[in-house]
């Protein structure tokens, strides 16, 4: 795949094997709510030929209030074989901001065992700035076979994030903002409480990715961790708003070389709606 890094492809490889049988292209797009887009809508307008599109708050845990919380591996294993995804199949993904929701798409793949799952480095907006195919037409998809292996150990709730906050070797690192992070910013969704989980440490996800959208080189980014005062040594959870850009750390924490590593799937929509939670702020 990429040489640069081992979950990523780039555009010239993608438009390469954009035939072939055995590769799926998935627009992993989402929105927050107060941007008042639909990435649906986008991607029938304007997608990456022969790609489907992967509906983050529709293949979810739909029986809690927590946005797009991971579903059961039934249900997650029923919704990508109507995509056209079956196990064995390459799957590549995408979203139109560059790198900010593929790797959501891409943890959960991961989460419900496929090995072979990918994210096109710098997204829509490179592939389109190279002057690549993009199409409105329907996607034809004919049903696939998916049977899920969950990794529970991946996945963290709040009982969990509860007792990791008072454990010596767990790192919580936050992908949210740095204002959010101390509590002196609003959060975006309505009536919650910023501030951060006691001892976190702050990564904001923006700086991972560079100006032209795709993930900045192995070696700035551990500089980064290091310098926001991260162990690299220990476990590391990732958080942030409600579990997306989480995923950004989670994927260039791996990138460099990051062995034990956790997702916080509530993440802040969840710890600063629980009356247990202890919250901190400047």
């Amino acid at each position: 795949m990429g040489e640069r890094n081992k979950w990523l492809v780039d555009t010239e490889w993608l438009e390469a094997h954009l035939d072939s049988p055995d590769v799926v292209v998935v627009d992993g797009s989402w929105h927050m709510p107060a941007e008042e887009r639909d990435p649906e809508a986008e991607y029938n307008a304007e997608h990456i030929p022969g790609s489907v599109f992967f509906d983050l708050d529709g293949i979810a845990d739909l029986t809690t209030d927590l946005p797009h919380m991971l579903p059961t591996s039934e249900a997650f294993a029923k919704a990508v074989e109507q995509l056209g995804i079956s196990n064995g199949k390459t799957i590549i993904i995408y979203d139109v901001a560059g790198i900010r929701t593929a790797p959501r798409i891409w943890w959960t793949f991961r989460i419900m065992g496929v090995e072979d799952v990918y994210i096109l480095d710098g997204g829509l907006p490179k592939w389109k700035a190279e002057g690549r195919p993009v199409t409105d037409e329907t996607t034809i998809i004919t049903k696939g076979k998916f049977a899920a292996r969950f990794d529970r150990g991946a996945v963290c709730n709040h009982a969990e994030m509860l007792r990791a906050i008072d454990i010596p070797d767990v790192e919580v690192v936050d992908a949210r903002s740095n204002g959010r992070w101390r509590g002196t910013d609003p959060e975006p969704r309505p009536g919650l409480s910023s501030g951060r989980m006691p001892g976190s440490k702050n990564v904001p996800f923006v700086g991972l990715i560079d100006e032209s959208g795709c993930l900045k080189d192995t070696e700035v980014m551990r500089q980064q961790f290091l310098d926001a005062g991260v162990d690299l040594s220990k476990r590391i959870i990732t958080s942030c708003g409600s579990g997306v850009t989480a995923a950004v750390l989670t994927l260039a924490l791996d990138t460099i070389g990051v062995k034990s590593l956790g997702l916080y799937d509530g993440s802040w929509t969840e710890w600063a709606s629980r009356e247990d939670s202890i919250i901190e702020r400047d």
